[in-house]
């Protein structure tokens, strides 16, 4: 059905059409432990399939960050615990790690370490380097390479030794569709993009499963229209065809779920909980949507700071003393979703007091996000270094807003 209408999409369409409606899926070249080598459409982990979707993973402070956060907050930070008799001190907040994340599109290579870590180098020219911290990095990894030669191939963490990203040659075509569509939650929030259905389907080949009185059904992704919230033990799906089914028992259509994510080119990801779920509509994703040339490996962030008491201070920003490039994340939630949005986006962050803040994007959409450091007053503070080289720390209760530049 999908295949169908885009082709009918691509016949009326301008000549000129810039990128194939396969640009937005990950493709790239494995090389195995054992030096076998594949190349094709990338699926990792299930639920990552085009460019715009994240690896997941957490990313180490370096020690000058820390130290200079130590150093500009004037505080010496003392923290001890009690071991076998014995009262153990040390400085700082204890924080050395972070969670982080980045689209893959800006991600030029990837590289197996040991210990469930990974060297991600990005097309900047950056290395980056992940500790687990999700399923994309590590033991629970799993990759599917639709290799046109070898057929389907899948690998784990420990097959791993480096995985090369490009764009798709032009004649290739994978085996099937990733899902897109426009997501409505409860609060009447609407969310456009790449859908990964209960977390992990995400292509139009995979099936949502459900009970019909008494009837087993496994509907292929591909003949779904839409899918509507019935209840918190099911859901009204309407097929391409139009036929309407209630389904239930199953956890892709009850409160079981694991979350519907959609990966907002506009924005970064987020991730709905069936109970602030209220519909999706698919549809084939237009052939702009987030093909690779989109994507630049990121720069630094920078901008102007205004402080409560009148300053401006403009150079390089690092935020929460650890997002300091485009391709990282600021995290939270909004309206009972949660957000993972991508600093390229995001065009000024104002603070709500102290449990909040108002996050504008580049797009015009706003939302008034909390429930993370990165939006409260536990934000370890906002880093800007001036033109001279000087470092600035803002800390949130000074902070009025950050301009970014675009």
């Amino acid at each position: 059905m999908w295949a169908t209408f885009a082709l009918a999409i691509a016949a009326a369409a301008p000549a000129q059409q810039e990128a194939p409606a396969h640009a937005d899926r990950i493709y790239g070249a494995v090389t195995t432990e054992d030096g076998d080598r594949y190349e094709g459409f990338l699926r990792w982990t299930d639920n990552e399939g085009s460019w715009s979707d994240f690896l997941n993973g957490d990313k180490e402070l370096t020690e000058e960050n820390i130290r200079q956060a130590r150093e500009l907050s004037g505080e010496r930070r003392e923290r001890s615990f009690s071991l076998f008799g014995l009262r153990i001190s040390f400085d700082g907040d204890g924080t050395s790690a972070a969670s982080s994340g980045l689209r893959f599109g800006h991600i030029a290579s990837l590289e197996r370490r040991r210990g469930g870590r990974a060297d991600v180098t990005l097309l900047s020219g950056e290395v980056v380097e992940l500790d687990g911290g999700s399923s994309d990095i590590g033991s629970g990894m799993d990759l599917t390479i639709e290799d046109p030669v070898r057929g389907t191939v899948r690998l784990d963490w420990d097959d791993l030794e480096r995985v090369d990203f490009t764009e798709a040659p032009a004649d290739a075509a994978p085996q099937s569709e990733r899902l897109y569509g426009t997501l409505t939650t409860q609060e009447g929030r609407t969310f456009t993009g790449f859908v990964a259905w209960d977390s992990d389907e995400i292509l139009a080949t995979d099936v949502l499963d459900g009970e019909e009185r008494g009837r087993d059904l496994e509907i292929p992704f591909g003949r779904i229209a839409s899918i509507h919230r019935y209840s918190s033990s099911g859901a009204r799906v309407v097929l391409a065809s139009g036929e309407e089914l209630v389904l239930k028992d199953s956890n892709d259509v009850d409160d079981g779920n694991r979350g519907i994510i959609v990966a907002d080119p506009e924005l970064g990801q987020v991730t709905v909980d069936w109970d602030e779920f209220l519909d999706l509509s698919f549809s084939p994703a237009p052939a702009d949507a987030a093909p690779r040339s989109r994507f630049d490996g990121g720069r630094r962030l920078s901008g102007t700071v205004e402080t409560i008491d009148g300053r401006e201070l403009r150079g390089t920003i690092r935020w929460d003393n650890d997002e300091e490039f485009s391709w990282e994340s600021l995290d939270g939630a909004a309206d009972y979703v949660e957000m993972d949005v991508e600093f390229a986006n995001i065009a000024s962050i104002a603070p709500l007091g102290d449990d909040g803040a108002e996050v504008t994007l580049r797009d015009g959409r706003t939302f008034e996000m909390s429930g993370s450091n990165d939006v409260d007053e536990h934000n370890k503070g906002i880093f800007v270094t001036g033109p001279d080289g000087g470092v600035t720390l803002v800390e949130w209760d000074a902070l009025r807003s950050v301009r970014f530049d675009g």
